[in-house]
């Protein structure tokens, strides 16, 4: 997004986009080859088993000859962003300066695309180092509406996907953890600015993340973990192939095999079509038992 071959100043450029100046030259801060091979080890482990905290993976770790302690896997699951899904007071650490605002979805019947939006940030390994990934999923259609990479957690990648989404659309509630990029004051602003209720996980909501969890199982398995990314443009490039193939193209299994895109765009354009007395859009809607249970209103 930053060209500095343009005649605008990076200031300005990063002024406009909302991104830390610094972050424009950061690098990756490296870690050791061993510590590379665990944290690739340590994602493929939290993908397919996101309830695992770093005492169960040290122990599988051991258990496969590695030589590691649980506060060095603590140490890489922090780096990487990685917190085990159970039940627990708080979802994530807050900034101590920013709002923190209600959960909104108790009791909130999930029955149309974009009435609930949902974000995340995970973990993408490259050749040497890593970045982040966030996107912006919507919760009925499981359509990603927006999402971005970046080399740091910071809060300018995240305002960008916003921005993106938001260019297309906008959801009535928008839901996310308490992480420090989501509660910034440049994040909420432009839900606030939009008319976009924001909800964040609270206590007793820890169970919100799972569609998100899915979305990362399906990414990188289906995707980042059958390829070896050099850079972070090369991770771009095949990402966006991959989300367009999972919005338009690939069939889910929890869309009774339409696609998110089918979903999303067939009733964002037939909004009068009620789901029990539509035979076509009837047979369009998820019919696994947990997406039955969004039709009813969710505890």
């Amino acid at each position: 997004m930053i060209d500095p071959k343009q005649p605008l100043p990076i200031t300005r450029q990063c002024q406009l986009l909302r991104v830390a100046r610094s972050s424009v030259y950061y690098g990756s801060s490296s870690e050791s080859a061993d510590n590379e091979v665990l944290m690739r080890r340590i994602d493929s482990l939290f993908t397919d088993a996101p309830y695992l905290g770093y005492r169960k993976i040290t122990a599988i770790l051991r258990r496969e000859g590695h030589v590691i302690n649980g506060k060095r896997v603590r140490r890489l699951m922090q780096r990487m962003g990685l917190q085990a899904v159970y039940p627990r007071p708080n979802t994530s650490k807050p900034h101590p300066n920013h709002i923190i605002y209600p959960y909104l979805l108790k009791d909130v019947a999930i029955v149309r695309p974009n009435q609930v939006w949902a974000t995340d940030i995970t973990y993408i390994p490259l050749g040497k180092g890593w970045c982040y990934l966030v996107a912006i999923i919507d919760w009925f259609s499981r359509y990603v509406v927006s999402w971005r990479l970046s080399t740091t957690m910071e809060v300018g990648f995240c305002v960008q996907a916003l921005d993106n989404a938001l260019a297309t659309a906008h959801p009535e509630i928008f839901n996310s953890d308490q992480g420090s990029q989501f509660t910034s004051q440049a994040f909420t602003e432009c839900l606030k600015q939009a008319g976009v209720l924001i909800s964040m996980d609270g206590r007793g909501s820890y169970h919100d993340n799972i569609f998100t969890e899915r979305l990362w199982r399906s990414v990188k398995y289906e995707e980042v973990y059958l390829k070896e990314y050099t850079t972070i443009e090369q991770a771009e490039a095949a990402l966006a192939e991959y989300f367009e193939r999972y919005n338009h193209w690939r069939p889910h299994q929890a869309l009774a095999y339409k696609t998110p895109a089918d979903i999303h765009f067939f009733l964002e354009e037939n909004p009068a079509c009620g789901y029990m007395d539509n035979t076509p859009l009837r047979s369009m809607l998820p019919t696994y038992p947990q997406a039955q249970q969004q039709l009813q209103p969710i505890i």
